[in-house]
């Protein structure tokens, strides 16, 4: 097992210096972020909000290391590693740095080389934005179900009002619908929701 885990990290290290040339460059991030929106018709998001309370929910649920990493999270390689290893099923790690590589550049890809791709750009994002404004283009992509795309959207759709004006628990529960917008939805299914809502 533990050469096996070896050999797997070895790898991921292998392809990111291969592939590192040959992934896009990330500068055009933001451009991206608001091609998306446009073709939804969703209004953009210029700067977090103040209270920023969205994006706090969302790195304690979905990324709670995103201060500390560069991008990706060894522990969750190494989780990922140990199930693939063992046939164990998908156990997450993505941080939102990947996520968001993967929403902006690779949305319809799935594998093994889409998720060497995406680490590889999610270190690229990292080298090149702050962590808010990681958090700022994250938020103004994402899909929130309803035809939601952004926060602003999310939060007008949703709540009527604008993402600063979010109370503790309606951006608790926007947070929540990242993982699973139609799951989490809390028009349809509302228990299910306020579950995740208090995750």
């Amino acid at each position: 097992m533990a050469w096996g885990l070896a050999s797997l990290v070895v790898a991921l290290i292998l392809g990111v210096a291969v592939l590192w040339p040959l992934t896009p460059s990330v500068g055009s991030a933001a451009y991206l972020v608001r091609a998306h929106l446009a073709t939804h018709h969703s209004p953009g998001l210029t700067g977090l909000p103040r209270p920023d309370r969205v994006a706090q929910a969302l790195v304690a649920t979905e990324d709670s290391r995103f201060h500390q990493m560069p991008g990706i999270d060894p522990i969750s390689v190494v989780r990922v590693g140990l199930a693939t290893l063992s046939g164990g099923g998908d156990t997450g790690g993505a941080t939102l740095e990947q996520q968001l590589a993967k929403n902006l550049y690779f949305p319809h890809d799935d594998g093994f080389v889409s998720m060497v791709k995406e680490a590889e750009l999610a270190l690229k994002l990292d080298a090149s934005y702050s962590k808010n404004e990681i958090l700022r283009l994250y938020l103004a992509d994402v899909y929130f179900g309803h035809g939601f795309y952004g926060l602003p959207a999310a939060a007008e759709g949703y709540f009527g009002v604008t993402p600063a004006q979010l109370s503790w628990a309606q951006a608790s529960m926007i947070a929540g619908l990242v993982q699973a917008p139609s799951a989490y939805d809390p028009i349809r299914h509302l228990s299910t929701g306020r579950l995740r809502q208090q995750h």
